[in-house]
């Protein structure tokens, strides 16, 4: 988010970004990808470098990104004793009843649009990117 407010609504690029998940929480990064149908690849990451605060289910759909309230950024700050560098702020469909509304703040986010498989395949470009679990048969 180069450049961009740091709570304000983040933009995502053109794409059909209906399903997503958590691939990865740790290591100094939180990470959520979304395609269209998560079956067999995700096409964008949201990747939150060095996160603070999150607040969001591991799978939803339709996220609605918007700048977080006063209030969620006055709660934010008063669980960090201090404003976060990023604050993002969504509703999705979590399965419930009602939207999910969700918080996740951060030092820093890069949005990256890039095929990642979500199971191995041999006839790969070298490199070609994978889901932190896949693991070529035998390891």
């Amino acid at each position: 988010m180069n450049g961009e407010q740091p709570h304000a609504a983040i933009e995502l690029p053109e794409g059909s970004w209906w399903e997503w998940d958590v691939v990865a929480w740790g290591h100094g990064q939180f990470r959520l990808a979304a395609d269209h149908d998560l079956t067999y690849h995700h096409g964008l990451e949201l990747v939150f470098g060095d996160p603070l605060f999150v607040s969001c289910p591991s799978y939803f759909r339709d996220p609605l990104f918007r700048a977080p309230t006063p209030g969620e950024l006055a709660t934010v700050i008063g669980l960090l004793d201090e404003r976060p560098p990023l604050l993002v702020a969504f509703e999705a469909d979590a399965g419930g009843t009602a939207p999910a509304s969700c918080l996740i703040a951060a030092d820093r986010l890069d949005i990256v649009e890039e095929t990642v498989l979500r199971y191995w395949r041999e006839d790969t470009a070298a490199d070609q990117r994978f889901a932190p679990w896949v693991r070529p048969p035998g390891q």
